[in-house]
């Protein structure tokens, strides 16, 4: 098996505390070597946030802030503008400190069924509840993905470039669990076959590998396969009953790679003893797994990084 990635590697899922975001590069690349990111700091407000920063990247499909939350918008305006910025700023940034960085080097976006359920219609209630909405949200998200992996790629020319899509509202869409604009009643649920199609526009526009990332449980793994991901980021403490244990064993023995996410004193313990429990050679784990926590960072995170990294270079000592 080959992946996109270098074996024993860790990485971040994407957030992190802060406002700094040199310095927050500075700390992914020092700490992360093997498969560094582009940092996000939702601590500086309003467009740093995820789903502004998927606004950022929509084309022609302008949003704004209102009553605290992102909605679609009849033009662009100051709240885009400050979201754009952000994305510059960062894009910025990442060129100065890694533009010769020879390795693979990771970006995330929203994916469009996150953004559906958390973008509002300019008459209210979320994109979601419109089908026609969230098949246009899907297609300008793909255009603008295409566009933010292009400019990525140009400007870290001997980099290896791999996609994160974030979906952690994909299992209550499909559920049928994401809650109208009253908060008293749940949108309809998504057909699993419109949700893959959506999805695949998304991976196949980028043109490079992509990682679904979903921190919540119910992750649709088969699904996610299906549309094209290469890899499924996860919170391994999520994964605990045989019916889970069984759906992950199942893709993995698919070659679909596995971003682990762990906590803990001892994250390389902890995806050793999943790997054993699913039964596969211990050989394969440090080529098809990387080592991630579970989510966003909230707390320093030199520490959490560092033991990251470790743990993903003692999982080559099984090779």
């Amino acid at each position: 098996m080959t992946f996109p990635w270098p074996v024993g590697s860790a990485t971040g899922i994407g957030s992190m505390p802060g406002t700094d975001i040199a310095e927050a590069q500075r700390i992914v690349l020092g700490e992360l070597p093997d498969l560094p990111h582009l940092p996000e700091l939702p601590a500086r407000g309003p467009g740093a946030d995820m789903i502004g920063r998927g606004g950022a990247l929509l084309t022609e499909l302008p949003v704004e802030l209102y009553a605290g939350r992102w909605r679609i918008a009849s033009r662009p305006g100051h709240d885009l503008r400050v979201a754009r910025d952000f994305l510059e700023r960062d894009l910025d940034t990442m060129t100065e400190q890694a533009a010769e960085f020879t390795g693979t080097f990771k970006i995330q976006v929203p994916g469009p069924w996150t953004l559906a359920a958390s973008l509002q219609l300019p008459i209210g209630g979320a994109v979601l509840r419109d089908h026609g909405a969230s098949r246009d949200l899907a297609a300008s998200l793909a255009a603008g993905v295409a566009e933010h992996v292009a400019s990525v790629r140009a400007r870290l020319p001997h980099a290896t470039i791999l996609l994160q899509v974030d979906e952690p509202s994909l299992p209550a869409v499909l559920a049928g669990r994401v809650p109208s604009e009253s908060g008293y009643a749940t949108l309809r649920s998504v057909d699993a076959s419109v949700a893959r199609a959506a999805l695949s526009s998304v991976f196949s526009a980028a043109d490079v590998p992509v990682v679904a990332h979903c921190c919540a449980p119910d992750v649709p793994l088969d699904l996610l396969r299906t549309a094209g991901a290469t890899a499924v980021a996860l919170d391994l403490s999520l994964v605990s009953t045989p019916e889970q244990l069984d759906a992950l064993g199942q893709q993995l023995d698919e070659k679909m790679g596995l971003f682990a996410g762990v906590s803990g004193r001892s994250p390389a313990t902890t995806v050793r003893d999943l790997w054993r429990k699913l039964g596969f050679p211990l050989t394969s784990l440090a080529v098809q797994v990387v080592v991630t926590p579970p989510c966003g960072l909230s707390v320093p995170p030199v520490p959490v990084l560092r033991a990251l990294r470790d743990a993903g270079r003692r999982l080559t000592d099984d090779l």
